[in-house]
């Protein structure tokens, strides 16, 4: 046998030497395992042929090996479709470079290309081949962070930076540990949001997703950019002179390793970002949301403010959150069973009771409140503000500031204040060329800024009022 048929036919060989089946191989596998057949890749003949077409329509002329690498899969899945493209006179070969056919530079014909407008007219989607439901299904099960025991000790390091009560840690811990749905609520600036960033922290590992998600026919891009930390570098062959003899990978590269992500929709939040968007710049639906957040966590912030009522949130999430499975639909109007694997953190400021009814609290199975400072934890975090910031502390600063405007004009501490303030002061002295100290001046000037000069604002208010009267006896006078 010659070199260049042990580079053309190693499939073969492969496949004899590992009769398990795909879902066994990766149960046995920390990371999903390349493809050995057709039936692995789980793709439709006549759907990986058009992406061939359109890939190569769209990229040009390709070598066998930098087709494979664009598409995500090894060659030997494409190259009978190459094959068949060449006998039909829709794809040839315009020289050979290394060895076997992964060597060969493969273009469109003229026909070839008439073929590939046709589809881009219809199907434009052009990128990695995706991933079928069913094995996705598998993964996110797999690595669900149900399946991760959270210590004590591990909660406490994962929130170390923030200042919290005893018995909020209590609460917390049991409530991630669970990876159920969580709502925190309590006053602005406490750190629900700075709490929801460190929940994803907790759980520490890496999983792997795929870029894109093949169900019904159709594409859903669930890979983002925006959203997903990627762990190893996306270029695959990085480091290989000769790519033609880059070794075969160890893990289906279809799949990207990620940290486990964490999603944040806000106020701008509407229930058709909750859907399927079909994206007619790349031909492909967009994932939702929460669908990007599973495996991690998904914090709806600023909840009660959305441009939806709370209970049609409610009305739309009431099977996920009970059976852990969202039905989205297409826009044939088939719908797919997507898995809903995320911890889903509710933050919100408004009042629990305005919002919606117990049925909704019913489903959410731990409420926390997420309570101001007292002032023994208002002090710490100003310490450990002030260590960040290098500025020198000093004890009198937070008597003056609980003197002058907490207890003065009856302001609620806030977990934020510290951080604030002291930013601005950071700011005033670095403007003034000064070195940032706790003194009366740039405290004033810092907290001036902030609390809207309240102490200026009484002044004028007395100052009016005590003119009133002479005001109004004037008035009475000149009638």
């Amino acid at each position: 046998m010659t070199a260049t048929d042990v580079r053309d036919e190693p499939r073969k060989e492969i496949e004899d030497a590992a009769p398990a089946s795909l879902a066994e191989r990766d149960a046995a596998s920390a990371a999903p395992v390349p493809p050995l057949t057709q039936e692995d890749l789980g793709l439709d003949r006549a759907f990986l042929d058009d992406l061939i077409l359109k890939t190569l329509y769209t990229w040009g002329a390709l070598s066998g090996d930098a087709l494979a690498r664009a598409l995500r899969t090894p060659f030997w899945a494409l190259d009978d479709s190459l094959l068949s493209f060449q006998q039909r006179k829709l794809v040839e070969v315009l020289r050979s470079e290394g060895m076997g056919r992964r060597g060969y530079t493969f273009e469109l014909t003229t026909e070839g290309r008439m073929r590939a407008r046709e589809l881009m007219e219809s199907e434009s989607y052009v990128g990695p081949a995706p991933v079928p439901l069913d094995r996705y299904r598998r993964w996110v099960e797999r690595q669900s962070g149900r399946n991760t025991q959270i210590s004590p000790d591990k909660v406490r390091d994962a929130l170390d930076h923030l200042v919290l009560e005893e018995r909020t840690l209590e609460l917390l811990g049991p409530a991630i540990n669970s990876s159920r749905s969580i709502f925190l609520y309590g006053n602005a600036g406490n750190g629900k949001t700075t709490i929801s960033e460190a929940v994803v922290n907790i759980f520490g590992d890496e999983i792997y997703i795929p870029r894109a998600v093949y169900a019904d026919g159709q594409v859903i891009q669930l890979y983002d950019l925006a959203v997903h930390r990627a762990v190893e570098d996306e270029d695959v062959s990085s480091g290989w002179e000769d790519e033609v003899v880059r070794p075969p990978s160890e893990v289906d590269e279809r799949f990207i390793r990620i940290e486990r992500p964490m999603v944040i929709a806000g106020g701008e939040l509407t229930l058709d970002q909750l859907e399927l968007q079909f994206d007619r710049r790349t031909g492909a639906y967009q994932a939702p949301p929460h669908m990007r957040a599973n495996g991690g966590v998904f914090v709806i912030d600023d909840f009660g403010r959305q441009r939806m009522p709370p209970r049609d949130l409610l009305n739309r999430w009431m099977i996920p959150l009970d059976r852990g499975i969202d039905y989205l639909g297409f826009a044939s109007g088939r719908r797919a069973a997507i898995p809903f694997d995320c911890v889903v953190i509710f933050a919100t400021n408004l009042n629990p009771t305005d919002l919606v009814d117990d049925a909704f609290y019913r489903r959410i199975r731990y409420k926390i409140e997420i309570a101001s400072p007292e002032r023994a934890q208002y002090e710490e975090i100003f310490r450990r503000v002030c260590k960040a910031h290098r500025i020198p502390f000093r004890p009198p600063a937070i008597d003056w500031i609980y003197q002058e405007y907490y207890d003065r004009y009856g302001i609620e501490p806030r977990a934020c204040h510290p951080r604030d303030l002291l930013a601005d002061l950071f700011d005033f002295a670095t403007y003034h060329g000064d070195e940032p100290t706790l003194d009366e001046k740039m405290l004033r000037q810092a907290c001036s800024s902030y609390f809207m000069d309240l102490p200026r604002r009484e002044e004028e208010r007395d100052r009016k009022e005590r003119r009133r009267p002479f005001e109004q006896g004037g008035e009475q006078d000149g009638d």
